[in-house]
């Protein structure tokens, strides 16, 4: 079929009764299906079920140190936990903090002690009469929200193949004051897949920023994510590089193993600078006496060192790469060389990027749930919800079973085609009533 743009309005009417009719057909099966959080199945959850076996009350709780995992202290984290939890985020263990089981909970303290103590002796920004963070769009919904939560006026820059759009980053952080942070996913990003190359990840340890402190927001969620074993993105590791470029206080690292072992019951981590740590290290105290040992434990315990945590993710892989190949085939089979949708393919992650043509998303978003699959509503990728071109959509492969996930696959790619051809045979009625008048 040839691109519809080039279609006659003839054309177009009769494509579009022809996919009406499908719709139609579809909405009557009474489909339940939801694809709108990314959220590990039960196949991968069940990966970790021997986590539940390492420990036992017969068992010793106690660290290489000594340390009792039963009882209060150690802010950091226990050693062998730091030292499983540094190799997974390529730093070393002095540079890091380990937390809860969240770190989406440790990116909103951190915004939050910014606000109300400041960084590093800085005006806390709520003592400021404007403060702004870049936004990569499209992104993560749940990074804007917090910024929003505080009345941070959120500043859009748009993502590239190789990352952000490092020349508009390197100006507004240079010549505007008020721009206190950056919000990055920089591996496998979310929701696009792509990876920052090696030239963004220096052009980022060289910023030049106006703000003293001014910190990058370096959420590297899914740092040993990966979709194969040999096509593989590898990024920079951050830290090393602004130490080289003389910045080494410039970024907080965040990342988690909540899609490694259990999501609700994982480990976060924070990296940062010597310098960056002490000065948080002077508010958790006063926050917490430590986090839960016991876990760390078990975690240490369950994977046993980073070759461990690297084979279980070669698993979890083996249980997500089929989603991601469907989607992709279906896709490009119902779609591809039709002009009206454009689709990322990721090599790890949790997500897939799908572009409609302009003003379509919320209609196509719209059409899937009348037909009984849940999308991740439309615009949620950009602050406030708000997408210019209403036209991303995030598509989250990793829940449903594969035969639904085909269905809801091929629904979207239905739905898709619909609001294209209806968008276009309005657009030649119009023109057509304008000729003619």
């Amino acid at each position: 079929m040839k691109p519809y743009a080039e279609m006659t309005m003839e054309e177009l009417e009769g494509l579009e009764k022809e996919l009406r009719a499908e719709y139609k057909k579809i909405q009557a099966r009474g489909l339940e299906l939801n694809m709108s959080r990314g959220k590990p199945c039960t196949e991968q959850l069940d990966l970790s079920m021997g986590m539940m076996d390492v420990l036992s009350s017969e068992m010793d709780l106690l660290c290489e140190d000594g340390t009792d995992c039963r009882n209060y202290g150690v802010l950091d984290g226990i050693p062998e936990a730091l030292e499983l939890i540094g190799d997974m985020m390529e730093v070393q263990y002095d540079h890091l903090i380990i937390y809860g089981n969240s770190s989406l909970n440790v990116m909103y303290d951190q915004i939050s002690r910014s606000y109300s103590h400041g960084v590093m002796g800085n005006t806390p920004w709520c003592k400021l009469d404007k403060v702004k963070f870049i936004c990569i769009v499209p992104g993560y919904d749940r990074h804007f929200r917090i910024t929003e939560y505080f009345g941070i006026e959120n500043v859009c820059v748009p993502m590239l193949e190789t990352g952000p759009d490092m020349d508009m980053i390197e100006k507004l952080v240079s010549e505007d004051e008020s721009i206190k942070g950056i919000w990055c996913t920089p591996k496998y990003s979310n929701p696009t897949g792509n990876s920052y190359s090696d030239e963004t990840v220096r052009r980022f340890a060289r910023l030049e920023p106006a703000a003293k402190d001014f910190r990058i927001y370096w959420d590297n969620a899914y740092t040993i994510h990966h979709l194969y074993d040999h096509a593989q993105d590898h990024l920079i590791e951050i830290l090393a590089e602004c130490k080289r470029a003389g910045n080494p206080d410039l970024v907080y690292k965040f990342a988690s193993t909540s899609k490694v072992s259990f999501p609700g019951s994982g480990l976060a981590a924070l990296a940062s600078s010597l310098n960056n740590l002490e000065d948080i290290r002077r508010q958790l105290q006063v926050q917490t006496i430590g986090h839960d040992k016991v876990n760390q434990l078990r975690h240490v315990r369950f994977f046993g060192n980073i070759h461990g945590m690297v084979e279980h993710m070669r698993r979890h892989a083996d249980i997500l790469r089929p989603k991601f190949e469907a989607v992709e085939e279906i896709l490009e089979e119902e779609l591809g060389g039709l002009g009206i949708a454009r689709w990322t393919k990721p090599k790890g992650g949790y997500f897939i990027s799908f572009d409609t043509m302009d003003g379509c998303a919320k209609e196509v978003v719209r059409k899937c749930a009348k037909a009984g699959v849940i999308m991740t509503p439309a615009g949620a990728t950009y602050p406030g919800g708000h997408d210019p071109h209403d036209s991303n959509i995030r598509i989250a492969p990793s829940f449903p079973p594969l035969e639904d996930l085909k269905t809801a696959a091929r629904l979207l790619a239905l739905a898709t085609k619909l609001a294209a051809a209806q968008k276009l045979l309005k657009e030649k009625q119009q023109e057509a009533a304008g000729a003619g008048n």
